[in-house]
């Protein structure tokens, strides 16, 4: 007799996410490293130089700071804020699993603007949380309603509200006064603020100043804006009262000895941020352009990736991999006719406009 997991377990749904799927590679014989990935909206230049020698210097032989002190204490300077607002985590990810794991359970709501990044809903499922859904329609351009946001919190008193500001997958950019509004009405409600993307945003605004409402947690990932998607680095901001809330059910040694020194030493290079998004938004402008002038719909986005409309997404992203080009099909967002694409190098843009002409004189792609 087999042992049955917790029955919320039992239901849930893998959630899909871009990247290389290197089963999928070595079936069509593509080599990992011959893919331009052109579906995972991080930074595409290498870190800075140091990084390496930093790496090099690694003690590995005990365990790392517990607590990410040196890190944090750095990090902390930058934004202003004490140590004690701050929680280091495995990626932005482990954030939003803590913050599930230390404030819902069985019978909680929790509600979520969508279409949106997967995991929010697969957090707050594996804590027995029951799910409110906002939908987004294209017509608005993916604007999200917020008084109808409002509403929603007034008459169901969700545990959570998800946000996600640039929104993964549109790139909608809400305002300040925008969140200022609904967090107005989260008299009881957590306001879970995830800015991921914020480091591409264009027109960035200080999120930091709300977190004195106490209502709210500002979740930002470092593998993003720093390319350090193999070693995983995020973090959260909100109240000392729910920070510590969070250390309660936060691993021991959630982040690497490898992370800390990685995303210390990024963040001792601000110069490399900013080249790097300078160059990233001109790149983007590129693929906007060529995509336009190949006949797609280019949706408009606050940030560094962008909605390209397309007849199914599933068989352009099938269409372009055959030739070492990934592009995240928007399908798992319940898009099936959007993918979405992040720049990278300028030479990498190139070549994508270039076969995605190829693939459309040959009819094998086709905008919606």
């Amino acid at each position: 007799m087999s042992v049955s997991p917790k029955p919320q377990v039992e239901k849930l749904k893998p959630c899909y996410h871009g990247g290389p799927n290197y089963a999928e590679l070595r079936k069509l014989g593509i080599s990992p490293d011959a893919v331009m990935d052109f579906s995972v909206s991080s930074n595409p230049y290498p870190a800075p130089v140091e990084l390496k020698n930093a790496l090099c210097s690694l003690v590995i032989d005990r365990y790392p700071d517990s607590d990410s002190a040196e890190l944090k204490e750095y990090l902390a300077g930058r934004l202003s804020l004490k140590p004690e607002n701050l929680i280091m985590g495995n990626g932005s990810m482990e954030i939003i699993r803590l913050v599930a794991g230390a404030y819902f359970g069985v019978g909680d709501t929790v509600l979520i603007l969508k279409p949106t990044f997967g995991e929010y809903e697969l957090a707050a499922e594996v804590a027995g949380a029951d799910i409110i859904e906002q939908w987004a329609d294209e017509e608005s351009g993916f604007k999200f309603d917020l008084d109808v946001t409002c509403r929603l919190i007034k008459k169901h008193q969700p545990k959570a509200v998800f946000i996600c500001n640039p929104n993964n997958p549109t790139g909608v950019y809400l305002s300040k006064a925008d969140i200022e509004k609904v967090l107005s009405v989260c008299t009881d409600t957590l306001l879970v603020l995830d800015e991921a993307y914020i480091a591409f945003a264009e027109s960035g605004w200080k999120s930091t100043d709300l977190l004195e409402t106490g209502n709210i947690i500002v979740i930002r990932s470092m593998t993003k804006d720093c390319a350090l998607a193999g070693l995983r680095l995020g973090y959260g901001m909100a109240s000392a009262e729910i920070i510590t809330n969070l250390k309660k059910v936060c691993p021991p040694w959630n982040v690497n000895a490898a992370a800390q020194k990685a995303g210390l030493v990024c963040l001792c290079h601000p110069s490399y941020l900013a080249e790097s998004e300078k160059k990233i938004k001109a790149s983007k402008e590129y693929l906007r352009q060529g995509f336009t002038g190949l006949g797609f719909r280019v949706l408009p986005s606050e940030t560094n990736f962008f909605l390209l409309k397309v007849k199914k997404a599933a068989d352009f992203r099938s269409a372009l991999l055959k030739h070492g080009l990934m592009v995240r099909d928007c399908t798992s967002f319940g898009l099936p006719q959007y993918v979405r694409i992040a720049p990278r190098t300028q030479s990498e843009c190139e070549r994508l406009l270039a076969v995605a002409a190829e693939l459309k004189s040959k009819s094998e792609i086709y905008p919606a």
